[in-house]
């Protein structure tokens, strides 16, 4: 996917945090679609088959890899939106990569060896998290590791840093950092970006009300897409409701950072 090179177009990577039913999925894939059209911007869907990495044993974790694949293959087949969900472990990565356009690398396995290569061996672009615990340099024995196996694109994403005991901060520096290190094109989470990990009844909460102005600091700061976990109604949401951006929420958003953009190349 031409995204995923140097100098690309801008683009969004978009989509509830773990796959629900297929009303919820193709409701938020078709706004994403149409806004897509609305305004001439690169639109990947993102949603999860497998929310491998919970606080708790009995959190909600999704479909799981068949009936996933499955509706994620609908989702495209109704919006025409190319895909991205994330891999936990090297098995999934060959049948994920028959259905989704992008592999994503959670931030929790950014350096695990072995799930980088067999991701990147699929010859599907991959999207690799920054570890919360790692600094921005750190991301390129990830990207070395991808490109040697074999990925045709990397991109890699910051989703903020650990910050004493649940909380992350965002150090805007690190997007232009990381791209130095790795020369990849540089993704901002500013949903994920907000979360309290284990503050929300050793679950993760949330602050987003400061998603907003981390969005347009890192646009301002020169990120080269973002990624926005959306929800029509993230009071419901079974997995990370407390970060998510409400779905009508996100055009008045886009239109704010298209701006941004626009101000920064004049």
């Amino acid at each position: 996917m031409e995204l995923f090179e140097p100098g690309a177009d801008f683009f969004l990577i978009a989509g509830p945090c773990v796959l629900e039913d297929d009303a919820l999925n193709l409701r938020v894939a078709e706004e994403l679609a149409r806004l897509a059209d609305a305004l001439s911007l690169r639109i990947i869907y993102k949603a999860s088959f497998d929310k491998a990495n919970r606080s708790k044993a009995g959190a909600a974790r999704g479909p799981g890899l068949e009936k996933g694949l499955e509706q994620l293959a609908r989702v495209k087949r109704e919006s025409g939106l190319p895909l991205l969900t994330d891999v936990h472990e090297s098995g999934q990565c060959a049948a994920v990569a028959e259905v989704v356009d992008v592999l994503q690398i959670p931030a929790f396995l950014s350096r695990q060896t072995d799930l980088v290569v067999a991701a990147a061996a699929t010859g599907r672009p991959l999207n690799i998290k920054k570890g919360q615990w790692m600094a921005p340099e750190d991301m390129r024995g990830a990207t070395e590791k991808a490109r040697q196996a074999g990925s045709p694109g990397v991109a890699v994403t910051e989703r903020g840093t650990f910050f004493g005991y649940g909380d992350l901060v965002v150090d805007m520096r690190g997007l232009l950092r990381m791209r130095e290190a790795t020369g990849a094109r540089v993704v901002f989470d500013g949903t994920h970006s907000v979360q309290r990990p284990g503050r929300a009844d050793g679950a993760s909460g949330g602050d987003p009300q400061f998603t907003v102005p981390l969005v347009h600091a890192a646009v301002a700061a020169g990120a080269d897409a973002l990624f926005l976990e959306v929800h029509p109604q993230p009071e419901t949401a079974p997995s990370d409701g407390s970060n998510m951006l409400r779905l009508e929420n996100l055009e008045p958003l886009l239109r704010r950072i298209l701006r941004i953009r626009e101000a920064i190349r004049g």
